[in-house]
């Protein structure tokens, strides 16, 4: 019986995959963050970090694009290839961290008032309506002007500001499925309730889940960028594609391929997250089975 039931949910991922792969925009996005995901993990073979990305050096500052630097180097004479490629790296591990947190402390709860609903549901959901009244970046500027401004606190911050989107996303997935036939047999043969939302009720809510998961990475990625970009996320000399576009904007005139370089990563890495999850929602969408 799990060897059946192993074997209908590895033919539901095939399924799923099998319409993905037919969404040729969706295949486009994931080839090209695979590309940048890549640069990110290996700048190491290619660039010393401290040298190349954060350390000063005057003589070389403003350079045109070379054979040497292939996007020129910054006002302080840094090689803002290296940077553009090291600042993926912190935009993605920030991205990828915030919409982590948020989405386990924003699923838990709303998986608990989904699930249980009554006074509880209103007690949390009155607290995620506040929550929500706030502009989310501004939350993140509130919580980020109390800590150090670097990547854990950021990712705090803007995990934070996420959590109740994802309580009201999940409560309303979970709200869905709680009353159906399978939950009632959970129940009818003992399962406590723990087991039921995390092996039953949230395992058949996966699919709004992982579509708001990718669009949220690139939600927070733009984010963190903002926050670099006015000063409150990532301080430079740590490379940052919004600090790289806040430091080039004075020379946005006489050299464009200062902001240009950073400002194309940021769209590409955005886009791509964002034409994943719509792929994701395409290919989960129950009504295009076959």
């Amino acid at each position: 019986m799990q060897e059946h039931i192993k074997k209908k949910k590895e033919s539901q991922a095939r399924q799923i995959w099998r319409r993905f792969k037919k969404n040729k925009i969706a295949m486009a996005a994931l080839v090209v963050l695979a590309i940048i995901v890549l640069a990110a993990l290996t700048a190491d073979l290619f660039w010393d970090y401290q040298a190349d990305a954060c350390d000063i050096n005057i003589p070389m500052r403003l350079q045109k694009p070379s054979k040497e630097h292939w996007l020129g180097t910054d006002e302080m004479g840094r090689d803002m290839l290296c940077r553009i490629v090291y600042g993926a790296r912190a935009s993605l591990t920030v991205g990828i961290f915030a919409t982590t947190f948020a989405l386990i402390i924003g699923g838990a709860l709303g998986a608990v008032c989904g699930y249980y609903g009554g006074r509880l549901d209103n007690i949390i959901m009155r607290c995620t309506d506040v929550l929500l009244s706030i502009p989310g970046l501004l939350l993140a500027i509130a919580i980020m002007s109390a800590f150090k401004p670097n990547i854990f606190y950021i990712s705090l911050a803007l995990g934070i500001s996420y959590i109740s989107k994802f309580t009201r996303i999940v409560r309303s997935a979970v709200l869905t499925v709680r009353e159906q036939e399978f939950i009632e047999a959970a129940r009818a043969i003992g399962a406590k309730d723990r087991t039921i939302i995390f092996k039953h009720v949230l395992m058949n809510c996966m699919a709004p889940i992982f579509v708001q998961y990718a669009l949220a990475i690139g939600s927070r990625i733009l984010s963190v960028s903002t926050l670099s970009y006015i000063g409150m996320g990532i301080q430079s000399p740590t490379p940052d594609w919004g600090n790289m576009l806040s430091g080039a904007r004075a020379f946005i005139v006489g050299r464009p391929y200062l902001v240009l370089g950073p400002g194309i990563a940021l769209l590409l890495t955005i886009s791509a997250f964002n034409l994943i999850g719509d792929g994701l929602r395409d290919a989960m969408d129950p009504r295009l089975k076959k």
